[in-house]
């Protein structure tokens, strides 16, 4: 899409005439002048604050910082091969999702926060990150942010992973909502300390344009406030109390925002120790599936041999014996898998009813041939068809 218009807008830009043309740049230069402005231009009525604030903290490098880094790994997403939008391209790009996070690859808990599904959740959260951001970054500085940033953004990907253990989880609104509950507590602090650092009204005005396009966004793809939301909005609000305490006296000192960084990280390791080694039987259960179709594959062309002459009904009788045998290892390998999601619970159950009925069908069908009994053939016949119907309901599932 992003290339289509790209050319489109090429196209269009050919046709112009020299004229046209500087007049749009003009007009393109004007627009992003304003939008500037519109951001980091003081409000009527907050001048001293602004000077105050500024006198604090002249650059807050963090937060742009941020968004460049949400730039750049979107655009590298987009010229990559696969959709952006594709589980398997977020995935290979940090996305956060319990099989490979809890399996070794915890750094996803920040690498997520990085990776977004598309142009339009990109910039939902550009705007909803950028002036709320530099404005809470100068109040208590790059250090005490980028600590409540990055620890809210985790803990909202590890209580990501206790609800959602299997799905494909990217973006910042974990993290950005700790920003939002860190500058709450700062107002909070400003309230009862009243002083230059007090935030006027006139700013927090400015800033609800891109706070409410980035709250409806999630509330449209999200649901009014997920759960990782509030995570990430009580980490920032209770490090905030923490790191604001002073804030109309100046910023958090280094020895309290290391404070809060331990207590987070203690935090985080509490919550994600039970969840290490999350297992997905997914690609068990299509192995069953696969081990299913070639061993009945085999059987059928040895039925073939037999109906021939070629092979004797001893023989067929240990064939099937041997994959009974072969379904009764795959059994052991499956029962040996812990930490199953509770989403994949039927999956796994059902695909256990299938080894265990199927290994009765291929034992019933086995004495059948050796004792040359119809009827016990007959039961191996409805003990398979039982089988097949739990694999196929097992199966199913996976989509």
């Amino acid at each position: 899409m992003l290339l289509f218009v790209l050319v489109v807008l090429g196209l269009v830009v050919r046709g112009m005439s020299q004229e046209e043309r500087v007049r749009v740049a003009k007009a393109v230069l004007a627009n992003l002048v304003f939008l500037k402005d519109a951001v980091m231009k003081p409000p009527s009525g907050a001048d001293s604050f602004h000077v105050a604030l500024k006198a604090r903290t002249r650059w807050a490098p963090l937060t742009p910082a941020i968004v460049a880094a949400y730039f750049v790994v979107f655009a590298l997403m987009v010229v990559q091969p696969g959709a952006v939008s594709d589980p398997q391209t977020l995935t290979d790009w940090g996305a956060n999702i319990g099989p490979r996070t809890t399996n070794g690859e915890w750094w996803r808990l920040v690498t997520a926060t990085f990776t977004h599904a598309g142009v339009i959740h990109l910039l939902a959260e550009i705007a909803g990150l950028m002036q709320v951001g530099i404005l809470a970054e100068r109040l208590v500085g790059s250090l005490a942010f980028g600590v409540v940033y990055l620890a809210a953004g985790v803990l909202a990907s590890v209580w990501s992973l206790n609800v959602h253990p299997l799905s494909v989880q990217t973006g910042a609104a974990g993290a950005i909502f700790g920003v939002y509950g860190l500058l709450l507590a700062s107002l909070l602090m400003g309230l009862l300390q009243r002083s230059t650092f007090t935030v006027p009204v006139a700013v927090l005005r400015g800033l609800w344009p891109g706070v409410v396009v980035f709250t409806v966004y999630h509330m449209v793809t999200e649901g009014l406030v997920s759960d990782a939301m509030k995570a990430g909005l009580m980490m920032g609000f209770t490090a905030g109390m923490v790191v604001a305490g002073r804030v109309i006296s100046g910023k958090p000192p280094v020895r309290r925002v290391c404070a809060v960084s331990a207590t987070a990280l203690a935090i985080v390791f509490a919550l994600a120790a039970p969840l290490r080694g999350i297992a997905d039987v997914t690609n068990d259960v299509a192995r069953v599936k696969e081990a299913e179709t070639r061993t009945a594959k085999t059987y059928d062309a040895a039925v073939e041999r037999f109906k021939n002459g070629r092979m004797t009904a001893a023989e067929l009788a240990s064939l099937a014996d041997g994959i009974a045998s072969e379904l009764k290892s795959v059994q052991g390998a499956l029962a040996a898998v812990e930490n199953v999601p509770a989403e994949q619970g039927q999956m796994l159950q059902k695909t256990a009813e299938y080894l265990k009925l199927r290994q009765e069908s291929w034992r019933l069908r086995a004495e059948g041939l050796r004792a040359g009994r119809t009827r016990t053939l007959q039961q191996a016949d409805a003990a398979e068809q039982s089988a097949l119907a739990a694999l196929d309901s097992a199966v199913s599932t996976i989509q």
